[in-house]
């Protein structure tokens, strides 16, 4: 079991995960919509769902980590996401009878486990490796991880589109299995020899173990400018992801339609996911190249370019009547994302105390879940009410003043480290 280094567990887990999620969410739209009959304020209902999840438990189980463990804090993220979308993939079967629980109920309450065990795994994923193998290692870790885990997103394309042609909700339950596996496999090789638990006194409860731990995760945002910023700038950057990431697929569906050629929409999203992670692999062995990870006005510019492609790209796909152009659009954001998750990741995660690391990464991420929570179904009644384009529209409007925010960090000198030792009075 020592053999395992810390980096080759990481990347093994990113690339089952990506995995998994490739296998799940490539077609999710047919199992969705074509076969259980969703609507678009349906479709954001159920993201707002996972979100309000995410947000009541991303702090708590941000501090768990801090305080106790960030291995078992992942592991244990991994077997309940595995139960949440084996729940959701036997929705289908579940709700026949006389079950008292229709479709649309079981894949809700598959989205609560959903977000629980995503919360028990973020941050923790990230402090845990950081911590193993130190900030100034991170940032290439990051980028090779992205890699490993775009071609783990190509096998699950293929996954995925075979497994929907058999049935729509195999991919769900396939993805859950893969979980269970990761779960099996960091629980023999995944190994925490860094991390130091946060001191307590003695006769300290738990929960209040949990309660400073907390505290010094706020504090140290608090006294950042430039998190503080950041927590605005994954406010509406969820607030926008929300409507496109539920909304893309159905605007192909139902309002551009596919080209009149004998294939299926299993197939046809197979095939534009694979380009779209091809492309992105493409643009991360580029960026890899030519970006420096360890300048940090560099990583503002570049986050800066990133967001005018985002918008300028969600908006072409909202207006425009053309397939060819909407599937382009699609791709060139699907680079642009693939490039800033390891960009923002290297970024934050240098300007971050490593004893509340894992806390201060929930409550970005609990701003992200916010926006998605506040924007979502707004977003969605734009959808219900009007049309997707004008919900896509919507998402592309929203991410406008981030370009202010990283236009003035772009300008203003960059910071000295930021995140300074901060002892809470209890």
């Amino acid at each position: 079991m020592n053999r395992y280094s810390a980096s080759q567990v990481y990347l093994l887990m990113k690339f089952m995960t990506a995995l998994a999620g490739s296998t799940i969410f490539t077609t999710y739209s047919v199992y969705y919509v074509a076969k259980l009959g969703f609507n678009p304020l349906q479709l954001m209902l159920i993201g707002t769902v996972l979100e309000l999840t995410v947000l009541v438990f991303e702090g708590i189980t941000g501090v768990v980590a801090d305080t106790y463990s960030r291995r078992v804090s992942v592991i244990l993220g991994m077997f309940i996401l595995g139960g949440g979308f084996t729940l959701e993939g036997s929705a289908v079967w579940l709700a026949g009878g006389t079950s008292p629980f229709s479709a649309y109920a079981l894949v809700l309450g598959a989205q609560l486990l959903f977000g629980l065990g995503g919360t028990f795994i973020s941050g923790a994923d990230t402090a845990w490796i950081v911590d193993e193998v130190g900030e100034e290692e991170a940032g290439s870790l990051f980028m090779r991880s992205k890699r490993l885990s775009l071609a783990a997103s190509l096998l699950g394309i293929g996954i995925s589109v075979g497994l929907s042609m058999l049935m729509p909700n195999l991919p769900y339950l396939a993805g859950g299995a893969i979980y269970f596996a990761a779960g099996l496999y960091l629980l023999r090789c995944m190994r925490e020899t860094k991390f130091q638990p946060r001191s307590r006194e003695p006769q300290a409860s738990p929960f209040r173990a949990m309660r400073n731990t907390w505290l010094e995760g706020a504090a140290v945002v608090r006294r950042s400018p430039l998190l503080i910023t950041m927590v605005f700038v994954t406010l509406l950057g969820g607030a926008s992801s929300e409507g496109y990431d539920r909304l893309w697929q159905v605007h192909l569906i139902n309002g551009i339609g596919f080209p009149d050629l004998p294939l299926s929409m299993a197939v046809w999203f197979g095939l534009i996911n694979a380009a779209s992670t091809l492309l992105g692999l493409i643009a991360v062995h580029f960026a890899e190249r030519r970006i420096d990870m360890g300048d940090e006005r560099k990583l503002n510019v570049v986050m800066l370019l990133l967001m005018a492609v985002r918008i300028a790209f969600i908006a072409v796909l909202a207006l425009t009547p053309s397939f060819g152009i909407a599937v382009s659009a699609v791709f060139i954001i699907g680079m642009a994302a693939s490039v800033a998750e390891p960009v923002y990741a290297s970024w934050l995660n240098r300007n971050l105390e490593s004893g509340s690391r894992a806390t201060v990464l929930s409550m970005v991420s609990q701003s992200d879940a916010l926006g998605q929570t506040t924007g979502g179904p707004v977003v969605g009644w734009i959808g219900s009410r009007f049309s997707i384009r004008a919900s896509l529209l919507a998402s592309s409007i929203l991410l406008l003043p981030l370009l202010a925010v990283f236009g003035r960090g772009t300008r203003r000198p960059v910071e000295s480290k930021l995140i300074m030792q901060y002892k809470v009075d209890e």
